[in-house]
């Protein structure tokens, strides 16, 4: 059985009480300010702005070394050289828009060859679900360029302002010219990195050393400026201004993470059945009957996202596990044990409350379909890589006509063949046909062979067109009007071949 609040005294004082609140400043409980209440309330909660402690720790050392790895690997691999030929450009990384080309060290893939860019970004997918799934948002917490990027501007901004304590004073002083100067050095120094980093993104697309000459006498073409200023306004806004807003509400991958965790993923946690009951604690008291948290808060001034990780697993949180070094300094000065705050399971948690031992359980159902899945796609792109020809050949019949019936009564079809050559010098090709009987190869300007020669440039496509003739008397080889015809491509010098079967048009009868 139900019963209405109302009904009791206690209830009746409740419901009054609340419409008080609602009434009109006159006192008034006729018409209810509700409405407007909810009109005013902000969509968006205000950015609190988050000051991160510096900390000292395993994990700090691994995030700088990831970031001075992963920022050299950036700013450096433009300017590496890779000697492909005299024709052919020496810039290790290069994206060539002009020419259709994406040059990586050895490897050169054509537009057609665009498989290999979906087979790469597959591999990456799965390899981050599998990571997630072992060990949360490692990706999130160390190398993405939005961490890392965050990771540096926050270092300049301690090396001009101060550590957290002193940020925060300085953000509460009244405007002087002290506070000017720092303000200006900081943001000077965010733009200087920023211009580094577009920079640096636009080398990627033409021969770095050129085009940085070409932008220091003000010759280089005005897309590179653009783009230059599109990418550093983009890390300036990004890394300096926004932030962890920038992993909040615009990434969508804290919202995907929680389809890629179960009980066994090794997760930054705080450890409940160890930390709990937690508060105050002086020197020299016993620590019977309470937890081994304090209650310092070191944790939440460490974190980067300003989120306090004794309240569970958030969709804020990017598992940079800088609380956990936070916390093992507090450990270590008050004596006790380190780990309060690691890397732990929901399951190993469940074990220890019932008293059974710890377990990692890393081959698990998903983490083997995962490691299964990026195997195959890596030995199916190896071995494509590895047995990739150095010749390729497209065939297109001419539509219109479908056929000519000469003067004689034969057919001819008309073809478009394009024969690219990824060899970095010119070749010699020879194209003959097969699967039709006496059939005619004739090349524009030549008399009907069985074949003909034709060289092609180095790291390019040459267009021909030829036609297949078949004799009168050999009609009856069409069935229904219609012929399988083979084009070879063997290169003269290297021997290799290459072969594309399409159709030879007739009448039907």
């Amino acid at each position: 059985m139900t019963s209405n609040v109302a009904d009791t005294p206690n209830g009746l004082s409740s419901l009054i009480s609340e419409a008080a609140k609602l009434a009109d400043p006159h006192g008034s409980a006729d018409e209810p300010q509700a409405v407007n209440s909810e009109k005013n309330r902000p969509l968006y909660a205000a950015r609190v702005k988050i000051h991160p402690k510096l900390v000292h720790g395993r994990y700090r050392l691994i995030k700088w070394v990831v970031m001075a790895i992963t920022l050299a690997i950036y700013y450096i691999s433009p300017w590496l050289r890779w000697d492909r030929g005299p024709l052919a450009p020496d810039q290790a990384i290069l994206i060539d828009f002009p020419h259709r080309r994406f040059y990586f060290f050895w490897i050169e893939i054509w537009p057609q060859e665009i498989y290999y860019l979906t087979g790469l970004l597959i591999m990456a997918s799965v390899a981050l679900f599998l990571v997630t799934s072992l060990a949360g948002r490692v990706w999130c917490g160390y190398t993405c360029p939005q961490t890392v990027w965050t990771d540096l501007f926050i270092y300049i901004e301690r090396l001009v302002e101060g550590d957290r304590s002193a940020r925060i004073r300085l953000d509460k002083t009244p405007f002087s010219l002290g506070k000017l100067v720092r303000k200006v050095v900081k943001h000077s120094a965010w733009i200087a990195v920023s211009l580094a980093t577009g920079g640096a993104w636009v080398f990627y697309f033409d021969d770095a050393p050129r085009l940085a000459s070409e932008l220091l006498t003000f010759s280089a073409p005005a897309a590179a400026y653009l783009f230059i200023a599109l990418f550093a306004a983009s890390t300036y806004l990004l890394g300096g201004i926004a932030r962890e807003q920038v992993c909040t509400y615009m990434c969508p991958w804290p919202r995907i993470q929680g389809a890629m965790f179960d009980d066994e993923s090794l997760l930054v946690t705080y450890k409940y059945d160890r930390g709990e009951p937690r508060g105050a604690h002086k020197k020299g008291t016993s620590w019977d009957g309470r937890g081994d948290c304090i209650n310092c808060g070191q944790c939440v001034a460490a974190c980067p996202m300003g989120i306090d990780i004794r309240d569970g697993m958030q969709l804020e949180c990017i598992q940079c596990a800088l609380c956990i070094d936070a916390c093992d300094d507090i450990m270590a000065k008050v004596g006790r044990p380190r780990a309060l705050i690691g890397y732990d399971t929901p399951a190993n948690m469940e074990r220890r409350a019932k008293g059974l031992p710890e377990r990692l359980h890393l081959f698990r159902p998903r983490t083997v379909i995962y490691m299964a899945i990026l195997v195959i796609i890596s030995a199916i792109m190896l071995t494509s890589l590895a047995t990739r020809g150095t010749i390729d050949l497209n065939i297109l019949r001419d539509r219109n006509p479908i056929f000519v019936q000469l003067s004689d009564g034969s057919i001819r079809n008309g073809y478009a063949i394009k024969i690219i050559n990824k060899l970095h010098a010119e070749q010699l090709f020879r194209v003959s046909i097969e699967g039709l009987d006496n059939a005619l190869l004739v090349r524009q300007g030549m008399e009907p062979d069985i074949s003909f020669t034709v060289p092609v440039d180095p790291d390019s496509l040459k267009d021909i067109k030829a036609y297949v003739i078949l004799p009168r008397a050999n009609l009856n080889l069409l069935s229904g009007g219609e012929a399988d015809i083979t084009f070879n491509v063997e290169n003269i010098e290297t021997g290799e071949t290459v072969s594309n079967t399409t159709s030879f048009r007739g009448p039907d009868r």
